[in-house]
C-alpha cells in the first residue's frame, strides 16, 4: 500500500484502498485531496468547481461508498448526470471503487428498456445514477422512491442547465428526503446553479480546483481516415516506418486491448496489454518491462493507463477515438514531456469524423490529416534501417569472431550472393511485401454544405438573428457561416459548411443526452 499512502492519509478504509490499488491509482488528484476528507469527516454539503477529467467521480464516490449501508432495502444515494454516457461512466466507476462492499449500483437513463429498469429497482438498489428525464419518469410511475435518500449528487450541473434540465432537477429534489447531504459539481457557476445551491443545500463549502488547460504544445497531432477493419494494418505500418517507436496504444474496451496486443505479438512485436482485469502484481510487472523498454508497445484502456508517467514516450496511438476532449488531451499529453517532442496519431472512421471535429474545437488544437504510408515506403524504411545497423557493426568492429567464417564463404561464393544470403538469414521475411495487407481507401467528403433542421420556430420567439446568435453561442461556430435561415411557426432550417455543420450536430447531440437533439440533419426532399 506504499504507493497509496496519500489516499490512506485522507481517511479511506482498507476495502476502498484495495479497490484503488486494483484500479491502478497511485495518488489523489487535487480535487480528491480537498473533497474526500471534507466529506468523510462531517455532514457538510459541498460544491466542487471542477472540469471533467479532474477525478471528481472518485472525489464524491469514495465518501458516499464509505457512508452507505450494505444491502439496504431503500435507495440511499442518487447521482444526477446530464447524459446517458456520463451516467454509465459514473456507475461503472463506482462499481469498481466499491471493492467487496455489497452495494447495488445501477445507471438509469433514456433509451434503455424501462421494463428492465423496473425489475432492477424492484430487486433493491442502493445507488441510482440517472439522467433527469428518466428519473422523473420513474418518480411519476412510482417505481422509484427517494424519501430515504441520504446523499444526492448533481454532476456537471452547468451542463444540465444548458440542456434545459434544471426544472426537472428541482422536481426531483422536491421528492428527496430533507435529511440528506448534497454535493454539486460544475465547471462554471452561473446564477441558476447557485440558486439551486441556496434553495436546496443550505450551508455548503465551495471547493475549486485550477482549470485544466486543454493544450499540448509539444505534441505533433495527426489523424488518419481508416476503416475499422484496417486499423490493425495501419498500426503495423506506422510502427514499422518509424526509426524509433516507444508508445502507448489506446483502445476503448478490454476485448479490443486483448485482440490488438495478441495480434501484435503474433506478428513479432514486443508488446503487452493493460486493462482492468489484470491483477495488480501483473500490472506492476508489465509496467517494469515497459519502463525499462524490454517491450516498446503497451496497449491499454484509459482507466488501466492511469498512473503511467513515462517522459520518453515517442508516440501515443488513439486506436479508438476517445469520447471527450479531456480524455484526448490527457492521452496525448503523455508525449511531448521534458522538452521532448512526441507524436499523437488518431485513427478515425468516417462515422467518427464529427466527434473528431468536436474534440478539435473544444480542445482548441490542430490535428492535421495525413495519408498512411504505402507498403513500398515501409519496406524502403526497413532497408535503410538494416543498412545503418550493419554499418554500425562494421564501425565498432564487433564482428571479429565471424571473420574466419566470412572468408570461407567468400572463397566459395560470389560476394553479393553471400551477403544476400546472410541478410535473408538474419532478417527472414522482414522485407517481404506480402507481410503487409492492402488498406482500402476511405475518406470523408468535407466539401459542400449541410441543411439542418432546428426544432424551434416563431412560436418559441425565434427570428433569423436570434437563431444564428443562439447557435453561435452554443456551438462556437462563426455566425457568418450560417446561411439561408428559414423560420417557420414551430421549426426552422439553416445551412452551414460541412465541417461546421458536423460540429453543430455533435454539440447539440451531447447537450440533449438520450433525448432527440434540438438540431438534426434535414431530410432530403423527395
Amino acid at each position: 500500500m506504499e504507493k497509496l499512502e496519500k489516499f490512506k492519509n485522507l481517511g479511506i478504509s482498507d476495502i476502498i484502498l484495495k479497490a484503488l490499488k486494483k484500479k491502478g491509482y497511485e495518488e489523489p488528484t487535487p480535487i480528491q485531496e480537498k473533497i474526500i476528507p471534507l466529506l468523510l469527516k462531517g455532514d457538510v454539503n459541498v460544491i466542487g468547481q471542477a472540469q471533467t477529467g479532474t477525478g471528481k467521480t472518485a472525489a464524491f464516490g469514495i465518501p458516499i461508498i464509505e457512508a452507505l449501508v450494505d444491502r439496504s432495502k431503500s435507495v440511499q444515494a442518487l447521482i444526477l448526470a446530464p447524459t446517458r454516457e456520463l451516467a454509465i461512466q459514473v456507475s461503472e466507476e463506482l462499481n469498481t471503487l466499491k471493492g467487496t462492499r455489497h452495494l447495488h449500483i445501477i445507471p438509469v437513463y433514456g433509451g434503455q428498456s424501462i421494463e428492465q429498469q423496473f425489475r432492477r429497482l424492484e430487486r433493491g438498489v442502493d445507488v441510482v445514477v440517472g439522467t433527469p428525464g428518466r428519473i422523473i419518469d420513474h418518480l411519476n410511475r412510482k417505481t422509484l422512491k427517494l424519501n430515504k435518500i441520504t446523499h444526492v449528487v448533481l454532476d456537471e450541473a452547468d451542463e444540465m442547465l444548458n440542456m434545459g434540465f434544471i426544472e426537472d432537477v428541482e422536481e426531483i429534489l422536491k421528492c428527496t428526503n430533507e435529511e440528506k447531504r448534497m454535493m454539486l459539481f460544475s465547471a462554471t457557476m452561473p446564477k441558476p446553479i447557485l440558486g439551486i445551491a441556496k434553495k436546496y443545500m443550505g450551508k455548503y463549502e465551495l471547493v475549486a480546483v485550477e482549470k485544466i488547460d486543454l493544450t499540448t504544445n509539444l505534441t505533433d497531432q495527426i489523424y488518419f481516415e481508416v476503416s475499422r477493419n484496417d486499423k490493425f494494418e495501419a498500426l503495423c505500418r506506422i510502427i514499422d516506418i518509424e526509426t524509433e517507436f516507444y508508445g502507448l496504444v489506446f483502445c476503448r474496451t478490454k476485448i479490443d486491448v486483448d485482440d490488438v496486443s495478441t495480434n501484435l505479438l503474433d506478428r513479432g512485436y514486443d508488446a503487452d496489454a493493460l486493462h482492468g482485469d489484470i491483477s495488480q502484481h501483473q500490472r506492476e510487472k508489465i509496467l517494469r518491462k515497459f519502463k525499462s523498454q524490454k517491450i516498446n508497445i503497451l496497449v491499454a484502456t484509459d482507466v488501466a493507463a492511469r498512473g503511467i508517467d513515462i517522459i520518453s514516450l515517442t508516440h501515443v496511438i488513439n486506436y479508438a477515438l476517445p469520447q471527450d476532449p479531456e480524455s484526448y488531451v490527457h492521452r496525448i499529453g503523455r508525449t511531448g514531456r521534458a522538452g521532448k517532442e512526441g507524436t499523437a496519431i488518431t485513427f478515425v472512421t468516417p462515422s467518427e469524423y464529427k466527434n473528431l471535429l468536436f474534440i478539435k474545437k473544444i480542445a482548441k488544437t490542430n490535428i492535421r490529416k495525413e495519408t498512411l504510408p504505402e507498403i513500398e515506403d515501409v519496406i524502403e524504411t526497413k532497408r535503410a534501417r538494416i543498412k545503418n545497423e550493419i554499418a554500425g557493426i562494421i564501425t565498432t568492429g564487433e564482428n571479429d569472431s565471424y571473420l574466419k567464417m566470412a572468408s570461407e564463404l567468400l572463397a566459395e561464393n560470389e560476394p553479393e550472393q553471400v551477403l544476400a544470403a546472410v541478410l535473408k538469414h538474419s532478417f527472414q521475411d522482414e522485407l517481404d511485401e506480402s507481410y503487409y495487407n492492402e488498406i482500402r481507401s476511405v475518406s470523408v467528403d468535407v466539401k459542400g454544405t449541410t441543411r439542418l433542421f432546428v426544432a424551434r420556430g416563431k412560436a418559441d420567439g425565434m427570428t433569423p438573428k436570434r437563431l444564428v446568435s443562439y447557435i453561435k453561442e452554443e456551438a462556437g461556430v462563426p455566425d457568418a457561416v450560417i446561411k439561408d435561415t428559414k423560420i417557420f411557426e414551430t421549426f426552422s432550417f439553416i445551412t452551414a459548411p460541412f465541417e461546421d455543420a458536423e460540429v453543430i450536430l455533435e454539440i447539440f447531440k451531447r447537450k440533449r443526452g438520450g433525448k432527440r437533439p434540438l438540431i438534426v440533419k434535414a431530410k432530403p426532399k423527395k
